[in-house]
């Protein structure tokens, strides 16, 4: 199965040039283009869909669920949202970085060639991710899992190209958040040494210039317990962390425009921390959430 669906990934199948239908969750009403546009300007979704909002809603619960895809720079949160999302949605939160990780630590056949190629400092080629993303998908339909939410994949046109000729993306969330804000949650990553539990000291406070809205971030500050044993990481540095964002914005904005033009590409602009973005993100995509409490939880 695993070879199958590699092969597969290989195999393009042709582009089309104009928007298609989308399948989203019945949780996500008719009016999601609507909701984007008319959220205070911090939402701004792509393409003819817009104009003519005819979505192909899922009716019956025992067809797949959503298949979308998270874009943001290093910090911006990505990974907190599409998790908050997956658990909202019951569909599997898919990292890739988390499954690098894991076949690291294992003993499966691409771990010792992952481990030369880390220590190395390269990339992960496309290949070897693809082959861990098949992996990780044919392990889920197997347990009876039925759609998916990626987050660090796709990260080039190359890649974009293979995922679209795989399987239909719904959903491209595109994060984003100012570059000063940016570099200072960057900065202000943390780890506990003992659990592994990340934190961010920083406190967002900027008060509102020339007509943009003012943004409050508060720290994520660990329990007690993990509060002497916090380390940050060796690239953490200022000239390293504007290097990453140059790099990824460079890789990003042909992935942004790819899916602009499929009219799959939302772009939200975070408001401020969780409590202020997670509500409004939600009415974005058009998606009632009745345990208020516990989504607002950080």
């Amino acid at each position: 199965m695993a070879a199958a669906r590699l092969n597969r990934l290989f195999k393009l199948k042709p582009l089309s040039s104009s928007p298609p239908t989308t399948l989203l969750h019945p949780l996500i009403r008719r009016g999601i283009c609507a909701a984007a546009l008319d959220s205070d300007n911090d939402v701004r979704f792509f393409g003819g869909l817009s104009h003519n909002p005819t979505f192909s809603i899922r009716r019956d619960p025992k067809e797949r669920s959503v298949q979308w895809v998270f874009l943001g720079c290093p910090g911006v949160g990505k990974g907190t949202y599409a998790s908050r999302l997956s658990h909202l949605l019951g569909v599997p939160h898919i990292a890739t970085g988390d499954l690098v990780r894991e076949e690291l630590s294992s003993s499966g056949p691409l771990s010792e060639q992952l481990a030369g190629i880390v220590n190395q400092g390269k990339l992960v080629s496309d290949e070897i991710i693809i082959s861990l993303l098949s992996k990780r998908i044919e392990n889920g339909e197997a347990k009876g899992e039925s759609g998916f939410i990626l987050d660090g994949f796709p990260r080039t046109i190359r890649q974009s190209e293979i995922l679209e000729g795989v399987t239909d993306i719904d959903l491209v969330i595109n994060l984003k958040l100012r570059e000063d804000i940016l570099i200072e949650k960057c900065l202000g990553r943390r780890m506990c040494s003992q659990c592994g539990g990340n934190f961010n000291v920083a406190s967002i406070d900027i008060k509102g210039e020339n007509g943009k809205p003012p943004i409050c971030m508060a720290p994520l500050l660990p329990p007690p317990n993990c509060a002497s044993k916090l380390i940050t990481r060796a690239d953490d540095t200022e000239e390293v962390v504007k290097e990453r964002l140059r790099i990824y914005n460079d890789m990003s904005q042909p992935v942004e425009e790819f899916y602009r033009r499929r009219g799959k590409l939302l772009e939200f602009n975070l408001p401020g921390g969780i409590p202020e973005s997670w509500p409004k993100l939600l009415q974005a995509l058009n998606i009632e959430e009745h345990d208020d409490k516990q989504s607002l939880a950080a």
